[in-house]
């Protein structure tokens, strides 16, 4: 674990990270196969990943689908480590990793098959997600597809924003399925497929599933054995099971 976060004022994100959480997308692991299910890859299809972090899910997808990858990663010493990942999966002739900010993809003049971004808008203000996705537009090609899995809002918005940033000390400002879809009209993008569910990030069901046997008991020992981390973790449970009425995730397909 990080040593030198700070658990009690951290973004939720790395304090889950810090305990050993793999997978961080509201959905999980089978919202993300509903967005590949729908794209379905071919080789050498172009991808775009936006905030690529360690390099995790751009190996994974050029492995199974032998796609060519480019993500952009803000963190400088993010880049540094999936560029080293990259290297050790033997996969530098197929993925690139830029350092740059969502907000600017001017450094990358490609268009693109696919942009892929999950957990990446809900975190953004509305004058954020205008700006990222009318990026997003101008780097798909003709027929290209935007694929994204976000957190989801039903009801109560005003109160889960609150109390979402309150427990993961990020401005988060999830959408509803209807302002998704007017998100992505106006940025010249219509929604082709789209699916929603239940928000199981810190669920013990979902966990197993995206963990497995042995993340889950390395997450839940770490949490159990550190005072600094466990508040921080017990409070975002206790948020998402208060809000699990008003929450969830949804992905989609727009082109």
């Amino acid at each position: 674990m990080t040593a030198t976060l700070n658990f009690a004022t951290a973004p939720g994100h790395q304090v889950l990270a810090a305990a050993g959480k793999k997978i961080l997308r509201p959905g999980g692991v089978k919202a993300t196969e509903q967005l590949f299910n729908w794209a379905n890859f071919q080789p050498e299809d172009t991808v775009l990943e936006l905030a690529a972090s360690f390099g995790e899910s751009a190996i994974a997808i050029a492995k199974r689908f032998n796609v060519r990858v480019v993500g952009i990663e803000k963190n400088p010493d993010s880049v540094a480590k999936a560029r080293a990942n990259i290297k050790a999966a033997g996969l530098e002739d197929r993925i690139t990793i830029i350092e740059g900010d969502i907000y600017s993809l001017d450094k990358i003049t490609q268009k693109f098959d696919y942009v892929l971004a999950e957990a990446i808008l809900t975190m953004q203000s509305d004058q954020g997600k205008v700006k990222v996705l009318a990026a997003i537009k101008k780097h798909l090609s003709a027929k290209g597809k935007f694929l994204s899995h976000e957190l989801l809002v039903r009801e109560n918005k005003l109160d889960v924003h609150k109390n979402l940033s309150r427990s993961i000390k990020v401005n988060a400002n999830p959408l509803t399925t209807s302002e998704w879809a007017t998100a992505c009209q106006n940025a010249g993008l219509t929604i082709e497929q789209q699916k929603t569910g239940t928000m199981g990030l810190l669920n013990f069901g979902q966990m197993l599933r995206d963990e497995g046997l042995l993340g889950t008991i390395k997450f839940s020992w770490n949490v159990l054995i550190n005072s600094n981390l466990r508040p921080r973790v017990l409070q975002m449970r206790r948020s998402f099971k208060q809000q699990r009425q008003n929450i969830g995730y949804i992905v989609f397909m727009a082109q």
